[in-house]
């Protein structure tokens, strides 16, 4: 059985990017799976298949084979093999094991804390496949445990039930993950995501680096960013709406024997125009916002929120100040991040530099084809 798509489906996997749409697939069998997909009489690669979904077709190889359940493995074996060398060095440590599209796995997300897995399964192609998936990845990663968190509401798109269940193991409630100097407490049944956001890792190692008086952590959820701050600067402030997120941050803290971390539940947006008013100034300020733009639709207002933020936090730092900036809405893409950033800081008449231009770790690979891939956009800018 074969997927047969339009000239217009074939030219986007002939440029590489993985996802035809139901309006481009002319044909394909009745239920969802792994099949060849093919344009006139040419075979232009494999995928994972379900005519139920808008997103009918994602590509995981663009070459023939006939057994296209072993190319998928193949790409498993190959995204796992490429992480176990960072699990040797810190085996408590916290990283992504399989990225979906960037690791030419559509549909499957599999996380790592401190020796156990999360998997996510975001296609009724592979939900048949658990078995088989789980003994490959137990295969070539030794896991204490492996728990299936398939909570996330995209599953409904492929007509799949939403359910947390243990895979292997025992899964236990939390785990304290290992990040550079720092530990910190993650609730794999109810943490956000697969339990905390790991594409941030990196950055959050990145803020060791600086020293000051004064640090500001705006959207700190658990207090990740703020957490490694504590270690650099004599107080840090960490602002998020979520008592319950605040409440683990103080956890965090305590397990980590900081005593100069202040929390406030608070509005964001309230907060910094609270601060800009009664002129309070620190050193280095982050501000990891969530998807302010989910979709094309919420790109202007979007673009606004980002906008003020931004401008709030540039008018809270002093000369040589740091802003540690993220956003992660693929739908404001990098030029559009650095407009915004730009017009801010002119709102805010401030010189800024750009220090550095960041993004997502290493274990959350982008693919040039592929622009959703690229997502996490992450700049260390200081005032002049």
């Amino acid at each position: 059985m074969k997927v047969r798509i339009s000239p217009k489906g074939a030219a986007r996997l002939l440029a590489r990017h993985p996802w035809v749409y139901k309006s481009d697939v002319l044909e394909g069998p009745a239920n969802p799976g792994l099949y060849p997909v093919q344009a006139g009489r040419k075979t232009l690669g494999l995928a994972l298949y379900n005519p139920a979904s808008e997103i009918t077709v994602r590509a995981f190889s663009f070459e023939e084979s006939p057994d296209p359940l072993e190319v998928w493995l193949a790409n498993l074996r190959q995204a796992l093999r490429q992480r176990q060398a960072a699990l040797a060095q810190e085996p408590e440590g916290g990283y992504r094991l399989a990225h979906a599209e960037g690791d030419l796995l559509p549909g499957l997300v599999l996380d790592y804390y401190a020796g156990h897995g999360v998997l996510q399964i975001g296609s009724a192609a592979l939900e048949p496949l658990m078995p088989r998936l789980v003994q490959v990845i137990l295969e070539e990663i030794p896991l204490r445990s492996l728990l299936a968190k398939n909570d996330q509401k995209s599953r409904l798109l492929e007509g799949l039930p939403l359910e947390v269940r243990v895979l292997q193991g025992a899964v236990p409630e939390k785990v304290v993950v290992q990040e550079g100097a720092i530990r910190y407490q993650v609730e794999l049944y109810q943490g956000q995501k697969t339990g905390a956001f790991l594409d941030q890792r990196d950055n959050r190692l990145r803020m060791e680096g600086f020293r000051g008086q004064s640090a500001l952590d705006v959207f700190s959820y658990h207090g990740s960013f703020a957490l490694h701050l504590a270690r650099g600067f004599t107080q840090v402030t960490a602002v998020d709406s979520s008592a319950a997120a605040l409440e683990r941050a103080q956890e965090n803290a305590q397990l980590n024997g900081f005593d100069n971390l202040t929390l406030h539940e608070a509005n964001a947006f309230d907060f910094l125009r609270k601060e800009e008013r009664r002129q309070a100034r620190y050193d280095l300020i982050v501000l990891d916002p969530p998807a302010f733009a989910k979709s094309k639709r919420d790109l202007e207002r979007a673009y606004a929120a980002y906008k003020e933020i931004n401008l709030r936090a540039l008018k809270l730092l002093g000369r040589g100040g740091i802003l540690a900036t993220a956003s992660c809405s693929h739908h404001l893409g990098e030029p559009l991040f650095y407009q915004m950033l730009t017009e801010a800081a002119a709102d805010a008449q401030r010189t800024v530099r750009v220090l550095e231009k960041r993004g997502q770790g290493w274990d959350h690979p982008v693919l040039l084809n592929v622009p959703e891939t690229h997502y996490l956009k992450f700049a260390l800018l200081q005032v002049l």
